[in-house]
């Protein structure tokens, strides 16, 4: 396998998980959806921004933010700085979703963890860590 598959292997397990556990709790959400979620800042994210980090085109984002925002997860508001920019915040329903994956993100972690062993999962999370300067194209740019 290459090393994308082998980084993308664990991610959607723990993407799956967290998935699950959320629809168990009624927070049915595709994929895409959940994947610019993931993607906002905690103090907001520009729209620009937020459509550069998921990857996707600001006419896909908008049409995705548009649908989390009706299902009250974010709102759009103005910047605080430039109010000609439109921020995307998460919303009270929106940190519920942050606090059920939390624990499952958590335990997957600590599982993980266990199975390499302590040095090995910090030396795992410096590389990767590395590994997204050069990767997220916030990070980069």
């Amino acid at each position: 396998m290459n090393l994308g598959l082998l980084l993308f292997l664990p991610y959607r397990f723990m993407e799956s998980a967290v998935m699950a556990e959320l629809k168990t709790h009624g927070h049915d959400l595709p994929l895409s959806h959940a994947r610019v979620f993931q993607r906002i800042g905690l103090d907001g994210s520009r729209m620009n921004d937020l459509a550069v980090a998921a990857q996707i085109s600001k006419q896909t984002l908008t049409s995705i933010v548009d649908q989390l925002e009706a299902q009250g997860y974010v709102r759009r508001s103005p910047s605080p700085h430039d109010a000609r920019v439109r921020l995307v915040t998460i919303t009270d329903r929106g940190q519920e979703l942050i606090a059920l994956s939390q624990p499952v993100v958590t335990a997957i972690e600590a599982t993980w963890t266990s199975h390499l062993g302590h040095a090995h999962a910090a030396q795992l999370r410096h590389l990767l860590t590395a590994l997204v300067e050069i990767t997220d194209p916030l990070a980069a740019g």
